[in-house]
């Protein structure tokens, strides 16, 4: 297997003595202070099988890969036009769905993981991943505020 010269394009490269995770420090021109959705750093560990992002307000989102996975909001993942989609028929994770191969940043707006399986056609915005933050700050919140995922147990589905 020959090794490919690394592309920038293809999103962050491994950091050095680090096996498995990639960091990306995240700048925008049109960063706010109070976009909550702005992510300043997004290191994703395969080693540790979590995605840990830093918010411009300085909260912290660590996501596990199981969640992860079950929060694809893709249209094969989530349904489409009245359909519903695989992930509502609650299937058991395999140990290849929740192994992250790769995560490419998509425009300043989300990321795509390339999952074990092959799975890569969801785009995780940022707004849908700090409402979805798992932890118990943020768990409390949508659970007083009546949100639909205030129940879901760590890695289950919404």
């Amino acid at each position: 297997m020959s090794r490919r010269r690394h592309d920038a394009r293809s999103g962050p490269e491994p950091r050095t003595g680090e096996v498995g995770a990639y960091t990306v420090r995240m700048t925008s021109s049109y960063l706010r202070g109070d976009d909550l959705t702005s992510p300043v750093r997004i290191h994703a560990d395969r080693e540790a099988a979590n995605l840990r992002i830093e918010w411009a307000d300085g909260h912290v989102s660590i996501y596990d890969f199981v969640r992860l996975r079950w929060l694809c909001p893709c249209a094969y993942c989530r349904g489409e036009m009245g359909q519903p989609g695989w992930l509502d028929s609650s299937p058991t994770l395999t140990g290849e769905q929740t192994r992250l191969v790769s995560m490419d940043p998509v425009g300043g707006y989300a990321v795509a993981p390339t999952w074990g399986d092959g799975h890569h056609t969801g785009y995780y915005t940022f707004a849908s991943l700090r409402t979805h933050c798992p932890c118990l700050r943020c768990a409390a919140a949508r659970a007083a505020a009546g949100h639909p995922d205030a129940a879901v147990p760590k890695g289950g589905s919404r």
